[in-house]
């Protein structure tokens, strides 16, 4: 089915994060409830969760202020957790770069995981996509789940330690990672990566304030690197 306008493409990002909803629900309800119980009041509930809009990163920041480490740490280990958005901000510039300041800087802050699982995977596949066309796309990709997230993120925190343990919320987050990597494994190189990070991050596990995951990120980046480097050196010796 082709696509003409702006508005068509929105409309196609937003239905294809329709199914992120199922985690970025739970994923909400889960900060807004280890938020509750850190003592936060709603009004910092919801403003840490709209100024930082991470998951990860806000739950990394949540667990590490309730044991009473140094703000210094708790900020670098929450960057460190985000780092990744870095790496999906540079990934995006050859397909975004040229949007307005404030485009970009909306896109800047809708730049999760979902968002870019998405977006990345329909611009390399279609390539006559207009700048227009990607801007909206990626910006329809929020539509579903930014509304989501901080609804859930308030139902959790006014239910507070009223949501049985039994819920299960915390399977939202391994749920929504495996999701969004499977369908981006499509060259051995990303495999070689996917699989070094993963090995690397059991590793290093022990490392303090969470650190291990950027040793891990680190090491895949470069052993998915090399093995690029490689397979491409075997074509062109063929």
């Amino acid at each position: 089915m082709s696509f003409s306008t702006p508005k068509s493409f929105f409309r196609r990002g937003a239905r294809d994060a329709i199914p992120f909803i199922l985690v970025a629900g739970p994923f909400g309800m889960l900060f807004g409830v280890f938020a509750t119980e850190a003592g936060l009041d709603l009004l910092q509930t919801m403003t840490f969760s709209a100024t930082v809009f991470a998951g990860a990163a806000q739950l990394t920041a949540l667990q590490l202020m309730t044991e009473q480490v140094p703000t210094l740490i708790v900020l670098i280990s929450a960057l460190a957790v985000n780092l990744r958005v870095a790496m999906y901000s540079a990934s995006l510039t050859p397909y975004l770069g040229q949007a307005t300041l404030p485009q970009r800087i909306l896109a800047a802050y809708l730049t999760v995981d979902q968002s870019y699982a998405l977006s990345i995977i329909r611009f390399e596949t279609d390539r006559s996509m207009s700048l227009p066309e990607r801007m909206a796309y990626f910006i329809g990709t929020s539509a579903p789940i930014v509304p989501t997230w901080f609804g859930a993120t308030y139902l959790g925190a006014v239910l507070g330690n009223r949501v049985p343990e039994s819920m299960g919320l915390d399977f939202a987050l391994p749920i929504a990672f495996l999701a969004m990597i499977g369908p981006m494994l499509r060259t051995p190189a990303h495999m070689v990566a996917a699989g070094v990070s993963c090995v690397v991050a059991l590793m290093a596990a022990g490392i303090p304030y969470n650190l291990g995951l950027i040793v891990a990120g680190l090491a895949g980046m470069i052993a998915g690197a090399q093995a690029e480097y490689l397979i491409e050196k075997r074509k062109a010796a063929v």
